[in-house]
């Protein structure tokens, strides 16, 4: 492992940043829209990078100037946001692809071994473990104390987060890959079942379920009472929740792949990327495509909406309009993105399959 230090001096633009926001979950918060708290600089700067042991395929967590990242070589990193050096490092059960959550105190993650994991945020000593049938790619979403999420082994969980003790799990018909999306008092998940389920956040009772008619893998984004998933039949659908019903199915008229990657959601544009090699933007009023763009390569990395601009990763990390999906800025890191970016406190943190950890902002001022 080698830290590589671009820009070592703490700079003002950080300074005054550095608790005005975080990216505690995967997408960034309960509803997982996939939308920033804050714009990031116009002009990104390399600050550091960090290297693991294995490609790095999960979504690192931010959290009062520390960054959380797992790897595939089956260790849980926290890193220091501004300078990039090492605080410590856990050993898992197996490989993490599951993107950890972090709370005041706890970092929670799941391994493909099915261990779940409870880590001390500020040593990296474990706090407690819940052993899963199978292996967990699913992140945890938190809510009123408890945990929500899916396992290879068919059943989503909930577990209290103090102590790791089994308040509920309900059983599914198939896998479930997907990060849970909490809604108002309710979680929903859905997975290789083809089936969404919205079930009561206390005891796991189904409120409704509808069927999408081909398996799941990406997470839901819920905004202002509509679910947009996107699935593996080659469609993206947009849901209403109260009312239980798909409101539009969208589907390019040419390029029919599936979309793995999950959707950032605002008023405006619902925002995804496919195997076919295109980011989508859609009205999430319609489904109708707002615009395209050709990546490249296909987009298995969910994009991330900060300000006015989408980033995300493929065979580069890329920003672009978010109205006119005109390309603004690109950084080539030499291997495919398949991790998400987690935006905060003026920065982006990215890893990237040849486990290299990146982390852009402000260029830094020098001392």
């Amino acid at each position: 492992m080698q830290c590589i230090h671009l820009y070592f001096s703490v700079f003002l633009f950080i300074t005054a940043t550095a608790y005005a926001d975080t990216w505690n979950t995967f997408r960034g918060n309960p509803q997982l829209t996939g939308v920033a708290a804050t714009a990031l600089p116009d002009n990104l700067h390399l600050l550091w990078t960090y290297t693991a042991q294995d490609a790095i395929e999960s979504t690192a967590a931010i959290h009062e100037n520390t960054v959380y990242v797992g790897s595939l070589d089956g260790q849980l990193y926290a890193l220091d946001l501004i300078t990039g050096s090492l605080k410590w490092q856990y050993q898992a059960d197996g490989e993490i692809k599951s993107s950890p959550t972090v709370d005041d105190s706890t970092v929670y993650f799941g391994d493909e071994h099915g261990t779940f994991h409870a880590v001390d945020r500020q040593t990296g000593q474990p706090r407690w473990t819940f052993a899963a049938e199978a292996g967990i790619t699913s992140s945890a979403n938190r809510a009123q104390g408890h945990l929500y999420f899916g396992s290879y082994d068919q059943h989503l969980y909930c577990l209290n987060a103090a102590t790791g003790a089994q308040t509920w799990k309900i059983a599914t018909d198939g896998y479930i890959h997907s990060t849970p999306v909490l809604y108002e008092k309710n979680v929903a998940v859905a997975g290789c079942d083809g089936v969404l389920r919205l079930l009561d956040l206390n005891d796991g009772s189904e409120r409704q379920q509808l069927a999408m008619g081909t398996y799941v893998a990406g997470s839901a984004a819920v905004h202002a009472g509509r679910a947009y998933v996107g699935t593996f039949g080659n469609e993206v659908l947009g849901i209403d929740l109260v009312a239980g019903e798909v409101l539009w199915r969208y589907q390019h008229p040419v390029r029919k792949f599936p979309f793995y990657a999950s959707p950032a959601a605002t008023n405006d544009a619902v925002i995804i990327g496919g195997r076919d090699k295109l980011v989508h933007a859609l009205d999430p009023e319609t489904g109708q495509a707002l615009w395209t763009y050709p990546a490249g390569s296909r987009v298995d990395s969910s994009p991330v909406i900060a300000g006015d601009r989408v980033y995300f990763g493929a065979g580069a990390l890329i920003a672009l309009e978010l109205k006119s999906g005109t390309e603004v800025w690109r950084f080539e890191t030499g291997a495919p993105i398949t991790a998400s970016p987690a935006v905060a406190a003026g920065r982006l943190v990215i890893g990237a399959t040849d486990g290299v950890l990146y982390c852009f902002g402000q260029k830094a001022i020098r001392q």
